[in-house]
C-alpha cells in the first residue's frame, strides 16, 4: 500500500485501489509504475484468484495526468512516451493474466481510464457513471490498448464513431453496447465487482485463463490452427488439478471443489 495504490486481498480477492481522488485518479508517473508493479505481483500470486480494479472518491480514472504531462521537464511528447511504457506494462499484464480481472466504474472512467476498464475482462458500472475515451478531443490517440479491446467489443464501425466524435457514454448506452457487463445502484460499483470476483474464483480459473487466451488469440488466427489449439488446450485442462476435480465431480453428481477447503 502507498499513497496512490492501495491493495487489499480477502478470501482469494485482491482489490487494486486508485487513491489520487482529488485529481480524479490521474496518473502520473510514480503512480502508474506503482500500479503495474502491483498488478504485476497479484499476476504472479497463486493465492490471488480474481482481480478487482476501482477508484477511490468520484472517479474510477481520468486517465493520464494532462497537467504532470505538459509540466514534464523534457517536454509533453517524452512524458507521455514515458507513461505509456510503464502503462502498457499494467495492460498486457491485465490481458495476460491467468485469472479475471474485473473493473468497478464507481465513476467516470476517461482517457487512460477508459482504456483500462476495456482491458479488464468485465466492467461492473455504477448507473450514474460514464465511459468516454477523451483523447481526440485533445488530440491525441489512444493507448493502453483501447485500439485493440474497443473494436472488439463493439465492432469496427462503432469503435471509429467513437473515437471521432468522443461522446460520453452513460451507463444504459454501456450495457446496451457491450461496454459494461453490469450496471448497478450508485455506490454499489465495488460491491458488485467483488461479488462478481468471488463467483468467479470460486470456479475453475485454469478453464478461463485458458478459454481467455483462446478467445484473445482467435480474432486472427485460421479455423484449422484454432481447432489444434482447442484440442490440445482440452486435453492439459482434463489433465489439470481443476479438471480432475470438476470431472470426477460431474461423475459423483455433486459441485466440484474448485478452491482448496
Amino acid at each position: 500500500m502507498n499513497e496512490t495504490i492501495a491493495v487489499q486481498s480477502q478470501a482469494g480477492v485482491a482489490t487494486v485501489t486508485l487513491t489520487r481522488p482529488d485529481a480524479y485518479n490521474a496518473f502520473d508517473l510514480p503512480m502508474m509504475e506503482r500500479f503495474a508493479s502491483a498488478v504485476v505481483s497479484l499476476g504472479a500470486d497463486d493465492a490471488v484468484r480474481a482481480v478487482v480494479v476501482t477508484g477511490a472518491g468520484r472517479a474510477f480514472c481520468a486517465g493520464g495526468d494532462l497537467r504532470w504531462a505538459t509540466s514534464f521537464p523534457a517536454g509533453a511528447p517524452a512524458a507521455f512516451h514515458t507513461l505509456a511504457a510503464a502503462f502498457h506494462v499494467a495492460i498486457g499484464e491485465i490481458r495476460r493474466m491467468p485469472k479475471p480481472v474485473i473493473a468497478a466504474l464507481n465513476g467516470i472512467a476517461a482517457g487512460g481510464g477508459f482504456s483500462l476498464a476495456l482491458a479488464c475482462d468485465f466492467r461492473v458500472m455504477a448507473s450514474g457513471a460514464a465511459l468516454r475515451q477523451a483523447y481526440t478531443s485533445s488530440g491525441l490517440c489512444l493507448d493502453g490498448g483501447g485500439t485493440f479491446t474497443l473494436p472488439r467489443l463493439v465492432g469496427f464501425a462503432r469503435a471509429l464513431e467513437i473515437v471521432a466524435l468522443d461522446p460520453a457514454i452513460d451507463s444504459a448506452q454501456a450495457l446496451a453496447w457491450g461496454l459494461a457487463t453490469r450496471v448497478v445502484p450508485d455506490g454499489e460499483a465495488l460491491a458488485g465487482a467483488q461479488a462478481l470476483a468471488a463467483e468467479l474464483a470460486a470456479r475453475s480459473v485454469n478453464a478461463f485463463a485458458t478459454c481467455k487466451t483462446l478467445l484473445t488469440d482467435s480474432s486472427d488466427t485460421p479455423l484449422e490452427t484454432q481447432l489444434e489449439r482447442e484440442r490440445a488446450a482440452l486435453s492439459r485442462c482434463a489433465a489439470h488439478p481443476e479438471g480432475v476435480e470438476g470431472l470426477a465431480a460431474f461423475v459423483a453428481k455433486r459441485k466440484p471443489r474448485f478452491v482448496p477447503s
